[in-house]
């Protein structure tokens, strides 16, 4: 069984700066790629960015190429997903999420992946 666990999130004002952070348990964290995935009020959930097993590839929606970094620790067990320039519309749920098959480059949808965090609340204000 694997546990992934979001932190980070909260309020800010736009143009702001957010670190997001998610923890997985168990040994098999450096084989799957990761992806941070959002909902927004009345909205269907979102691929942000997404991260391969390795660290070396990443992907990003369009809407925050340029604003939005994730990146991986294999030793901490860790991906992160570092926002900067905020804007309102990136208000949502943050949820981080395992890939369901080993050692594929990133999905970058938001169906085959079998772990997910209980979301992390990301506001920013006008």
């Amino acid at each position: 069984q694997v546990e992934l666990v979001e932190s980070g999130g909260g309020l800010v004002q736009a143009g702001g700066s957010l670190r997001l952070s998610c923890a997985a348990s168990g040994r098999t964290f450096s084989s799957y790629a990761m992806a941070w995935i959002r909902q927004a009020p009345g909205k269907e959930r979102e691929f942000v960015a997404g991260v391969n097993w390795s660290g070396q590839s990443t992907y990003y929606v369009d809407s925050v190429k340029g604003r939005f970094t994730i990146s991986r620790d294999n030793a901490k067990n860790t991906v992160y997903l570092q926002m900067n320039s905020l804007k309102p519309e990136d208000t949502a749920v943050y949820y981080c999420a395992r890939d369901r098959v080993p050692y594929r480059e990133v999905n970058v949808g938001v169906i085959d992946h079998d772990y997910w965090g209980q979301g992390t609340q990301v506001t920013v204000s006008s």
